[in-house]
């Protein structure tokens, strides 16, 4: 079985053919997809299909992306996090590649996910693009390493991920892991620990290799964990295995359904 731990499937690209992206990963034995949240707004959308389908579960967070919208408080989050399919707090953290002037208010939001990770107990899923140390840095300031997560969609070097994990984080790995010039990626995948590593689409976004370029579904996180294997000699089925249980650890969720 695999499970695909970062999606969109309320994004319009999925949201417009839900059954046959359903029928897909039942078809390459995805078992399980997590839809992200990504502003307060949308959350309803993206619990709803969680209640829906019984191996679907949501997060509850704001993108750093995001402005204009309604800013979360700590309390809020904790709140919204009670349900039982909401499984961690998140999209989170710090993006300044459209930002470059680093503002202030994408790092108080993260701060204040971070705080409301530890107040409900539930993990965090975290986005850095271009702000590595910064991530980091609040992530010790606030005491994350209590509660942990994941890093998605990883595209930083061996010493930015060494740091993640020594903070008791996970690594998610992509579509790009498939890309020919990831090479830093690649390394990445190779020497992070198995027990450390968890497989995703970010659909409808990054598509691996063979569909590069087209809408990305969950059952293609097949070829994320095909790929890993074969950098790291390894069966498909022993990385399937693995990052099924790291998945089932890190979240908490024991009753994961194997595909018949």
């Amino acid at each position: 079985m695999l499970v695909d731990s970062h999606c969109h499937l309320d994004f319009p690209d999925l949201a417009g053919r839900l059954p046959e992206v359903l029928q897909r990963m039942r078809e390459n034995q995805v078992d399980l997809a997590v839809c992200i949240g990504v502003n307060l707004e949308d959350y309803p959308r993206v619990l709803a299909l969680a209640e829906a389908q019984e191996n679907l579960y949501a997060t509850v967070g704001v993108h750093p992306e995001y402005t204009d919208i309604e800013e979360p408080t700590e309390e809020r989050l904790v709140a919204l996090a009670s349900h039982p399919k909401v499984i961690a707090i998140g999209e989170t953290g710090l993006d300044y590649y459209w930002q470059k002037d680093k503002p202030e208010w994408q790092r108080e939001r993260f701060r204040t996910h971070i705080r409301a990770a530890r107040a409900s107990g539930k993990p965090l899923v975290v986005h850095t693009r271009e702000s590595a140390i910064d991530t980091l840095r609040l992530l010790k300031e606030e005491g994350a390493d209590t509660v942990g997560g994941v890093m998605h969609c990883f595209t930083e070097n061996w010493e930015i991920a060494r740091q993640a994990l020594d903070l008791g984080f996970y690594l998610s790995f992509s579509g790009i892991v498939t890309f020919k010039n990831a090479t830093i990626v690649k390394e990445v995948a190779q020497k992070c620990p198995l027990d450390r590593m968890l497989v995703e689409t970010d659909a409808p976004y990054l598509a691996p290799v063979p569909y590069r370029g087209k809408p990305n579904e969950p059952a293609y996180v097949r070829y994320v964990a095909e790929e890993i294997a074969r950098l790291r000699l390894l069966s498909f089925e022993e990385v399937a295995w693995a990052t099924t249980e790291n998945f089932s650890r890190l979240f908490k969720i024991s009753n994961i359904r194997c595909s018949s």
